[in-house]
């Protein structure tokens, strides 16, 4: 069989093929292949479906955008993972020199490259060609939850605004975020809070879960690290959006850090500060004009 994935309902199972992408998660995806095939009898009856299955969760269609640099061994353990009812899941590539473009496309991804290196840049190239009603995001190197997508959704659902953010704090881990890292983060989740009038736990999360169409109401323009905390300013800065926070269990990264602490810290500072006193255009400002190169 050529299918990366299989499908059941409620139930997602990964080929072995998996194993080559990851050799230090051969034995799961093996043993997982193996439960399988116990039971292909059974599972035959039910017309198992390649990826490319829609899927459609309470109504409506989520799309999973994952901004990527050198995330080879996190992507593939990210979108083995990834839930049946996700309709649509997009990688922005963005100028790895690693082989995460190939592992992602290979593991069903729609691969969107983004030549031009930036935290921001990425994710406004990926939410631009999102075509969900609800998006999701999360990072590449599996420090985010994935099977923390369903209960997000529930709350998210269940909630009257339209923008929620996943916390990591109070850590439950401790070791999942080094002390500079910890203290730079609460340092500027306060400053948040102080400039903006609202209480933030994690303003630096790049975790969230929010209505496709509420970007047609938002602002953004940072291209680096400070677009984690300008989206949700501006959630929280439109009543028509609203703001919401809910806890998650973080974890240690996979692949290297990209992140510099005290530099990427003071530039989003002055972001934040800029971003509180500074004009505010009109709606979503997407990437330059022309399109990415190469959709996988």
């Amino acid at each position: 069989m050529d299918s990366l994935f299989l499908f059941y309902p409620g139930i997602r199972f990964a080929h072995p093929r998996l194993a080559k992408f990851h050799p230090a998660s051969a034995g799961i995806h093996h043993r997982i292949y193996e439960a399988v095939y116990q039971g292909r009898g059974f599972l035959r009856q039910h017309r198992l479906a390649y990826a490319t299955i829609a899927a459609v969760y309470k109504h409506r269609r989520i799309t999973v955008v994952i901004p990527c640099l050198n995330e080879e061994k996190g992507v593939v353990e990210v979108l083995a993972r990834m839930p049946s009812f996700v309709d649509e899941i997009i990688v922005v590539d963005n100028d790895s020199t690693d082989r995460t473009a190939e592992f992602a496309r290979e593991l069903g991804a729609r691969v969107i490259h983004e030549k031009i290196r930036g935290y921001g840049r990425a994710y406004k190239t990926g939410l631009f060609l999102a075509q969900g009603d609800v998006v999701v995001t999360l990072d590449g190197d599996h420090s985010y939850p994935v099977d923390a997508i369903s209960y997000l959704l529930e709350v998210f659902l269940r909630s009257e605004e339209r923008f929620l953010s996943a916390s990591r704090f109070p850590l439950k881990n401790r070791r999942a975020m080094s002390a500079k890292h910890w203290i730079g983060n609460k340092l500027l989740s306060l400053a948040m809070s102080l400039l903006f009038f609202r209480w933030v736990r994690d303003s630096q999360s790049g975790m969230w879960v929010f209505e496709r169409q509420s970007l047609a109401e938002m602002s953004l323009v940072s291209d680096g690290m400070a677009f984690s905390e300008e989206i949700k300013i501006e959630a929280l800065r439109n009543p028509r959006i609203g703001f919401k926070e809910f806890y998650i269990d973080y974890s240690n990264r996979m692949g290297e850090i990209k992140l510099e602490p005290w530099k990427d810290g003071v530039r989003n500072l002055l972001f934040m500060i800029r971003k509180r006193f500074g004009t505010r255009s009109a709606s979503f400002t997407a990437p330059a004009v022309r399109k990415p190169q190469h959709q996988g």
